[in-house]
């Protein structure tokens, strides 16, 4: 072990939190202390971002007429996106796909306007904005996994709807609903292996050397 390196307890920690991190569906009220809020918060604006242009946004919703607002929008997505599996529809119904009514934390997660001046590291690759994001809200993630809090990331949305709903300036993009809180439970494994709709792949099929597929 070289000498940067975290003692053996605290790089278990780090471990077990990346391990046992979930997207959470179930939730079981509660609340979240500000000061936990706050680090949490903070978690995700320690990220990396490309050139630095820190292209994050939190809105936090405290009205329970905008948190009912956008449940509807995540049902009327759902609908559209279970027409569009075929014959997997009623088997996607079943699914719970948000803890939007349940969670003791609502966040919504955007790009902001402007983003289209920020060069660095973004010429070729304009999508790296959504990779810092990214990186952003995995952070939190984490942190709340570590605090023993559940966070799941809704993407059932219209994008445009939401950022209407929420008065964002023209150019700015929500790409998550970030539903946070205290759980029952952490879900042994992926709720989407749990309930049968999806396997993870090893990591030896996605790992190369040298060239694609070798």
């Amino acid at each position: 072990m070289n000498d940067q390196a975290f003692t053996d307890t605290e790089r278990a920690g780090v471990y077990r939190a990346i391990r046992e991190r979930r997207d959470m569906r179930h939730f079981s009220g509660g609340s979240v202390e500000p000061e936990l809020l706050a680090r949490l918060l903070q978690a995700a604006h320690n990220a990396p971002s490309v050139g630095l242009m820190q292209p994050w946004r939190f809105v936090r919703i405290t009205r329970q007429d905008i948190r009912a607002e956008l449940h509807r929008l995540v049902e009327a997505e759902r609908r559209l996106t279970a027409e569009a599996l075929g014959q997997r529809s009623d088997e996607f119904m079943q699914l719970k796909v948000e803890g939007i009514l349940d969670c003791a934390e609502l966040l919504v997660a955007a790009l902001p306007d402007g983003r289209e001046k920020h060069l660095f590291g973004r010429r070729t690759l304009p999508e790296m904005d959504l990779a810092s994001l990214a990186c952003a809200i995995q952070n939190m993630w984490l942190a709340a996994r570590a605090e023993g809090l559940g966070m799941g990331w809704v993407s059932l949305f219209d994008p445009d709807a939401l950022a209407a709903l929420l008065s964002m300036p023209e150019g700015a993009r929500p790409v998550a609903i970030l539903c946070l809180g205290p759980v029952r439970e952490f879900y042994p494994r992926p709720m989407l292996e749990e309930e049968g709709w999806a396997q993870a792949q090893p990591l030896s099929e996605l790992v190369f050397t040298d060239g694609w597929g070798h």
